[in-house]
């Protein structure tokens, strides 16, 4: 995974979050598509799904592995939500308010 930055911002109810800024995915096309990733899911954490999956497959699916390899995609995940978010509020404040729709 590439980071080109990582920092702090003031959450919503006034402590520190850290927040990190993915470049792009550390996995190839050719990489996704040897591993058969979906196309809706190729993106920044990709790179993390692919153990992820060869690991749900080798444990036959079992809820009780794969844990660290889950937290990890399922953490890329929700930075990269976090992500959006941010830049949408700052389109938002831009905009005065308004709303895009």
């Amino acid at each position: 995974m590439h980071t080109i930055w990582r920092g702090t911002y003031e959450g919503c109810r006034g402590g520190k979050k850290m927040l990190t800024v993915y470049l792009k995915a550390a996995a190839t096309r050719e990489q996704m598509s040897e591993a058969r990733v979906p196309l809706a899911y190729r993106d920044a954490c990709a790179h993390l799904l692919i153990p992820l999956n060869r690991c749900r497959y080798e444990s036959y699916y079992l809820p009780w592995k794969c844990g660290d390899e889950r937290h990890s995609y399922e953490k890329c995940q929700y930075d990269l939500f976090r992500e959006r978010v941010k830049k949408m509020d700052e389109i938002r404040e831009q905009k005065g308010g308004a709303r895009s729709n």
